[in-house]
């Protein structure tokens, strides 16, 4: 659960409960501060359909954390720990998955500030799709499910921005994937002409 890695993480680094308090943390990064959250929401890695006021008022209900060097923040196919998204804000970490008949997981990417991880299963509530792991120490906001809802009630038109804005993001990897697909197919049906042109 979302409360056991940020009790887990607090203890780690000494970081207070206090979520509004901790935005005014010095961390010796500027880009730790609730306005840089906010600009990075907007970012074209995250959700660039937020106006400013938008992004600024989501990110009260967002909560910041310090993720230390190596900590797995989510594993593929967990059902259980999907009840929240991250802001990166500082540091990088890597996406990976297992492949088919593979025995070590295949690294899709490593993201970094203004990035977002994990906001398909807060969308559907489905078990997570990769394996995120802190690449290095990494500067984040935590959006949770409960959060979602208390904004919903408190501000409910910056709610829905906010779902329409994670909803496009989703078509946009969507349609991402679906012309990986498709190039993939061109190359498959490309190499069995050529095997069959070779076998004459």
């Amino acid at each position: 659960m979302l409360k056991n890695l940020i009790d887990r993480i607090r203890a780690a680094t000494g970081l207070g409960h206090d979520h509004q308090a901790a935005w005014k943390l010095d961390f010796k990064e500027p880009l730790t501060s609730a306005e840089s959250a906010a600009h990075m929401l907007r970012a074209p890695t995250a959700l660039m359909e937020l106006t400013d006021e938008q992004a600024h008022t989501v990110v009260k209900y967002m909560q910041p954390l310090i993720i230390p060097e190596g900590t797995v923040i989510f594993e593929e196919g967990d059902q259980e720990d999907t009840g929240y998204m991250l802001l990166i804000i500082g540091g990088e970490v890597t996406v990976e998955t297992l492949i088919v008949s593979r025995q070590t997981p295949d690294t899709l990417m490593v993201l970094g500030p203004g990035s977002l991880i994990g906001e398909m299963a807060l969308f559907d509530g489905e078990a997570r799709s990769a394996t995120c792991t802190a690449a290095s120490l990494v500067r984040c906001a935590v959006l949770s499910r409960d959060a979602i809802e208390a904004l919903t009630r408190n501000e409910p038109a910056v709610a829905a921005h906010l779902m329409t804005a994670i909803g496009q993001r989703l078509a946009e990897r969507m349609r991402q994937s679906d012309e990986k697909v498709r190039l993939y197919s061109h190359l498959v049906r490309t190499m069995q002409k050529e095997i069959d042109a070779l076998m004459r």
